[in-house]
């Protein structure tokens, strides 16, 4: 074999073969509301974050196990529910931060003041890309739906009405969770609780990774956080990108989907997109988007409680027509 040959292969097996990333280990920390208050206070001085207080009417209880990692880390779930029984729908909540920071005390008031309206709030732990890389949080969110199934009786839940609620990268998890209904390849194998969903709440989380209002996946400067989570940059591997991208999936089996939008127009990349396709089989969807707030709009006060309403509103339409 000639040296020119021998060149050659070399260099199309370097542009081929790639080194995936593996989980960077530790703790994340770089997002955190306080963070993100005193940040923000500089541009929107009237800023005040949502009172984290439990509302009377609501009971929390204590964390509970809902999988073990195969490293052996308990994965643990908070419910919030109203002290009344009678049945209810639930609501998955999916804390954001990249996909690699976070965590679920980020829903806490959000959950309470839920649970006051009439729904039972669960509040999750997942997988981040320090400890595991996609597809690990889609399939430990799909676990603890088939927990709160398992455990409806419990908690007075429906589980004919479960919804899917994230912020940020959880909004993205949400919305993949919910186009991969009864999707297998989706799915832990030998999973036989179900764990679709009937309802998608997305706060500002993107629909699709590669598409021209995506801002995800810049290594230019550092890693991102998307190319840490999939373990592979948008250009070595396009094909996942497009995989863990929730446009890619939606369809028929799609539930309602609600879209509450900061003025950041990159984090709701591919949204319009994703309703024409909902459009096409009669599928209903909301859209609202608070047009000067930060990304972070869902822990401060004024759009907490609009965000609140609007939540409400939606849940309660698509729940009644379901009866």
């Amino acid at each position: 074999m000639s040296r020119y040959l021998l060149l050659l292969l070399s260099i199309l097996f370097a542009r081929t073969s790639w080194a995936q990333l593996g989980p960077t280990g530790g703790r994340d920390t770089s997002f955190s509301i306080a963070g993100s208050f005193t940040r923000e206070l500089k541009y929107h001085p009237e800023l005040q974050l949502a009172r984290p207080v439990l509302p009377a009417n609501v009971r929390k209880t204590a964390a509970q196990t809902y999988k073990r990692t195969p490293a052996g880390r308990e994965l643990q779930l908070e419910v919030f529910q109203p002290t009344s029984r009678k049945l209810r729908p639930a609501i998955l909540m999916i804390h954001g931060g990249g996909w690699r920071s976070g965590d679920r005390s980020h829903n806490y008031t959000l959950a309470g003041q839920l649970a006051a309206r009439g729904y039972v709030s669960i509040t999750a732990d997942y997988r981040l890309s320090t400890e595991a890389l996609y597809p690990a949080a889609v399939h430990d969110l799909k676990t603890a739906i088939r927990w709160i199934r398992r455990n409806a009786k419990s908690y007075a839940i429906d589980s004919r009405k479960i919804a899917v609620l994230g912020f940020s990268a959880g909004g993205q998890l949400a919305a993949l969770i919910g186009t991969t209904n009864r999707n297998a390849a989706f799915d832990a194998s030998g999973a036989s609780d179900s764990s679709s969903v009937q309802a998608i709440v997305d706060l500002d989380g993107i629909l699709a990774f590669i598409h021209p209002e995506s801002g995800e996946g810049d290594d230019s400067k550092s890693t991102s956080a998307a190319t840490y989570w999939f373990g592979y940059s948008k250009t070595e591997k396009p094909e996942l990108w497009k995989q863990g991208s929730a446009l890619t999936h939606v369809g028929a089996e799609t539930p309602p989907t609600l879209f509450l939008n900061s003025s950041v127009a990159r984090m709701h990349a591919g949204r319009d997109d994703f309703i024409a396709v909902l459009n096409q089989h009669g599928i209903y969807s909301e859209v609202h988007t608070f047009e000067k707030a930060p990304h972070t709009f869902l822990f401060f006060e004024p759009w907490f409680t609009p965000t609140l309403a609007y939540i409400d509103g939606f849940l309660r339409r698509v729940f009644s027509s379901s009866n």
